[in-house]
């Protein structure tokens, strides 16, 4: 499978421009690279300066460089309503309504989550080396991001796991014994199922894919950023690089009003990344005269990003997520559990045991995280939160330990 790169920001920092500028430069040192655009606004086509379908097809006056604007809407067409009208069956069968079956099998977020299925197959099956997304604004993109474990929790509890269940329980809720009418729905349930896990496996595999954040040096923008990568952490996947762009150009030695606005608005901007500690080496992108526009403009804004450096860094090994540590023994044990997790001054974290697995809330993100075996017969004695992350501290639950 090709790397996968999603390029992603607050709306208006850049980030298409900046997702094109690095397909650009991988093509242009010998790698087959496709840029796709899940944005619901395309504005891809304009940024490389051609006029771009559903399809890749490959950039005039550039070697190796695919571009194409996923269509949600006919994936949506194409792929969901054949399952669609599976599931309107088996309601109605059920009992329900038509008009409200139909309503029921109008699931919200499945045009973002096709598009997201749609860059994993092109991924999977082009040419090209590298996939580069680029995405859609940051909340929008953290929700597509987060969708894929989201509708298996909607499968999984609307049909479990088990074919020979499903087959029964769709069997049973129409009132017919003819198993074999229902085969198809089956059929189409555990393909989509098999989708979802693969994109999960995808989003969360650091060495197939990594996020790439644009912000300006902004202080609502980098906040922002900060959130983000919280949340991108709490869900697995991994942030490779953060990329501030439209830095204003120092001013150097010169003199008048003008120098003295540039010099003052980008001592303001040194500040706000000053105040980014703890998220790694940010890559910065001076603001510049004209707009970026076409290969050869996009290439030199890859030229100032990347330097003599590789834009596809290789892959690094993925941070565990959770960590135990302890001391004693029995009843008199003491263990903690780490989670790790970019964390800024005001997060708002809360915490909740929901049987084996630990409910963790942040800015009102919320993840279950499944406890080791041994924290199962413990309970919470409290938390601790830092910038690195939360330790939870357990002790031996002596109903459980006899």
């Amino acid at each position: 499978m090709s790397r996968v790169l999603l390029f992603t920001g607050k709306g208006g920092v850049g980030k298409t421009t900046l997702s094109a500028a690095t397909a650009a430069s991988l093509a242009a040192h010998g790698r087959k690279a496709l840029v796709v655009s899940t944005d619901p606004a395309h504005s891809l086509g304009d940024a490389l300066d051609v006029r771009l379908g559903a399809e890749p097809s490959e950039v005039d006056g550039s070697d190796g460089l695919f571009a194409c604007q996923i269509d949600p809407r006919g994936l949506v067409d194409e792929a969901w309503g054949d399952l669609r009208g599976h599931l309107r069956t088996v309601l109605a069968g059920a009992g329900v309504d038509e008009l409200d079956a139909e309503e029921l099998t109008v699931l919200p977020g499945v045009e973002e989550l096709l598009a997201l299925a749609e860059v994993r197959r092109l991924a999977s099956s082009g040419p090209w080396e590298v996939v580069v997304v680029d995405c859609g604004p940051t909340a929008e993109t953290l929700r597509l991001l987060s969708l894929p474990e989201a509708f298996a929790g909607y499968l999984e509890r609307l049909f479990p796991t088990h074919r020979r269940v499903v087959r029964g329980l769709l069997a049973g809720v129409a009132g017919t014994g003819t198993v074999e009418k229902w085969d198809a729905t089956a059929d189409a349930l555990s393909r989509l199922a098999e989708r979802l896990d693969a994109l999960r496996s995808m989003l969360t595999d650091s060495s197939s894919c990594s996020v790439r954040l644009v912000l300006t040096p902004e202080r609502v923008v980098a906040a922002e950023t900060r959130r983000t990568l919280t949340a991108l952490a709490l869900q697995g996947i991994r942030v490779d690089s953060v990329i501030a762009n439209r830095l204003v150009p120092s001013p150097g030695a010169a003199r008048g009003a003008a120098a003295s606005w540039l010099r003052t608005r980008r001592h303001e901007q040194d500040a706000v990344l000053a105040e980014l500690t703890g998220i790694g080496e940010i890559r910065t992108v001076d603001h510049r005269a004209s707009e970026p526009v076409g290969v050869s403009a996009l290439l030199e804004v890859a030229e100032q990003l990347y330097g003599d450096s590789d834009p596809l860094p290789g892959a690094a090994v993925s941070e565990s997520l959770l960590e135990v540590s302890g001391s004693g023994r029995g009843l008199d044990a003491r263990y903690s559990l780490r989670i790790a997790l970019p964390l800024a001054d005001d997060t708002e974290l809360d915490l909740a045991r929901v049987g084996d697995d630990l409910a963790l809330t942040v800015d009102g993100r919320r993840r279950l995280v499944a406890l080791p075996s041994l924290l199962r017969r413990c309970i919470v004695t409290g938390a601790e939160m830092d910038s690195g992350g939360v330790t939870v501290g357990f002790r031996p639950d002596p109903s459980l330990w006899r």
